[in-house]
C-alpha cells in the first residue's frame, strides 16, 4: 500500500477556539506546521465570506492569542508560536493608521510655528516704528553699578575702623585678636565653597587640585575646570600657590607681636592696647592681597596696557575684564587709592547702619571683622559670607539700609 510522504510525516492536528470581535465563535482544526497566515485566511473564510476577494482583507487583521495577549507572526508556524491544543485565539482588525496630513492642515502648522516663532531685528523695528522715541542714557545703569560697589566699599572701609576701635574696647581685646588672627591663618581648604568642590570632584579632579582651580579662579566652576582641563599635564600643577608659606609665616610674626605689644601696655596701666591693635589689623589684612585673574591680565596686557595698570584696573573693577577693560579706556574713576577711603561718619547712610542693632552686635564679633577685611580684596567672596549664619545677617542689614535709603 502506498502512503502520500506529506501524510505520513504530517504533524498533529490541533483543535483551536477563534472569537471574532463581533462576538462570533468557532472550532479551527488545522495541523502544527500550518503558517498563521493560512489559518487566519481560514478564519476570514469562515467568519467574513468574500472577505478573500480583497487582497488587503488579511493584512488588515490579525490573529491574538488570548492567554499571552501575544500577536502572532503570520509567516510562523502554529508550532513556533507555541500554540497548544484547545487554545483561545481572537480575530480582531487592525486599526487604520490616521490619514495623511491634508495640505491646509500642513500650512496651518507652518503657519502656527511662525507665530511662536520669536521676531528678527527687522520685525522689531518695524512694529516699533511708530513709537515715540526715548533718549534713556544706558551708561547710566552701569554707572549706578559701579558707584554702588564703590559706596559699598567704602561702608566696608568705615566699619572695619569702628569694629577694630569696638575690639579694642573689649577687656579681652587680645583673646578676640587671636581669635580673628586663627580665622585668618585657618587653612584655604576650610574656605572653598562646599558645592563648587564637589561637584569638580564627582568630575573626576583630585581635590587638592579642584580647592587650587577654585582659589585660582575665585570660586567659579566653570573657569575651575577650565584651568584643570589647560594644566592637566603641567608638573607644577600640584604645586601650593605663591604666598601660602608667606602668609603662614606673617601670621606667626603677626601673633608674637601682638603679645609683644599687649603684654606690656596691659602691665603698664591696666589700658587696653588700641593703637597696637589697629596696626596689628592692618598686619591681617596685608595678608589679603589682590589676586588679578591671571586669564584676565594676559588679555588686557595684549591690547597694550602695562602690567601694573591692569592689575589696578581689576582691583577696582572687582577681577570683571570687561568692566576693567572701560575703566582703562575711560576716565579711571574711581582710582586705586579711592579704594581705602571710607564713607563720610556724618552721613545719614552710616548713621544709619550703626544704628541697626544686628549691625551694632555683628561689629563685636572678630569673624564680622575677618568677612569685611576679606570682601575688600575679594568682592567675588562675598556670596561665602552673606551665607554664613553669624556674618550673614549683618551683611542683608547693610544692604537693605542702603538700597532704602537709595531710593527715597
Amino acid at each position: 500500500m502506498f502512503v502520500q510522504e506529506e501524510k505520513l510525516f504530517a504533524g498533529r492536528v490541533l483543535r483551536l477556539h477563534v472569537c471574532s470581535a463581533e462576538g462570533a465563535e468557532w472550532l479551527e482544526e488545522v495541523p502544527e506546521d500550518t503558517t498563521v497566515e493560512k489559518l487566519k485566511e481560514r478564519c476570514l473564510k469562515h467568519c467574513v465570506p468574500g472577505s478573500l476577494e480583497d487582497p488587503k482583507s488579511i493584512t488588515h487583521h490579525k490573529l491574538i492569542h488570548a492567554t499571552s495577549e501575544k500577536v502572532l507572526t503570520d509567516t510562523k508556524t502554529v508550532l513556533e508560536e507555541n500554540i497548544q491544543d484547545k487554545d483561545v485565539l481572537l480575530l480582531v482588525k487592525k486599526r487604520a493608521p490616521p490619514p495623511p496630513p491634508k495640505m491646509a492642515e500642513v500650512s496651518a502648522e507652518e503657519k502656527r510655528k511662525q507665530e511662536q516663532k520669536a521676531p528678527d531685528k527687522d520685525a522689531i523695528i518695524k512694529a516699533t516704528a511708530n513709537l515715540p522715541s526715548r533718549n534713556v542714557d544706558r551708561t547710566v545703569a552701569h554707572h549706578n553699578m559701579r558707584d554702588f560697589q564703590t559706596e559699598l566699599r567704602k561702608i566696608l572701609v568705615s566699619l572695619i575702623e569702628v569694629a577694630q576701635k569696638l575690639l579694642a574696647l573689649n577687656p579681652d581685646a587680645v583673646e578676640l585678636f587671636k581669635k580673628a588672627n586663627a580665622m585668618l591663618d585657618e587653612d584655604e581648604e576650610d574656605r572653598v565653597d562646599e558645592i563648587a568642590l564637589r561637584q569638580l570632584t564627582e568630575m573626576g579632579f583630585p581635590e587638592s587640585r579642584a580647592v587650587k582651580a577654585l582659589r585660582l579662579n575665585h570660586m567659579s566652576v566653570t573657569q575651575a575646570m577650565e584651568w584643570l582641563i589647560e594644566h592637566a599635564d603641567d608638573p607644577t600643577v600640584d604645586a601650593p600657590l605663591p604666598g601660602q608659606t608667606s602668609l603662614e609665616a606673617v601670621s606667626e610674626v603677626g601673633a608674637s607681636s601682638a603679645g609683644a605689644i599687649a603684654g606690656p601696655s596691659l602691665e603698664a596701666g591696666g589700658e587696653e592696647p588700641k593703637d597696637e591693635l589697629t596696626e596689628i589689623f592692618k598686619k591681617i589684612r596685608r595678608k589679603r592681597e589682590f589676586r588679578p585673574d591671571p586669564r584676565a591680565v594676559i588679555a588686557l596686557m595684549e591690547m597694550g596696557f602695562d602690567e601694573k595698570e591692569v592689575i589696578d584696573a581689576l582691583r577696582v573693577n572687582n577681577n570683571q575684564q570687561n568692566a576693567a577693560c572701560e575703566w582703562l579706556l575711560g576716565d579711571r574713576q574711581p582710582s586705586p587709592e579711592d579704594l581705602d577711603k571710607g564713607i563720610d561718619t556724618t552721613s545719614p547712610l552710616f548713621q544709619a547702619i550703626l544704628e541697626n542693632p544686628v549691625v551694632q552686635l555683628g561689629l563685636t564679633n572678630p569673624k564680622t571683622l575677618l568677612a569685611f577685611e576679606d570682601m575688600l580684596e575679594n568682592p567675588l567672596n562675598s556670596t561665602q559670607w552673606m551665607n554664613d549664619p553669624e556674618t550673614g545677617p549683618v551683611m542683608l542689614q547693610i544692604s537693605r539700609i542702603f538700597q532704602t535709603l537709595n531710593r527715597t
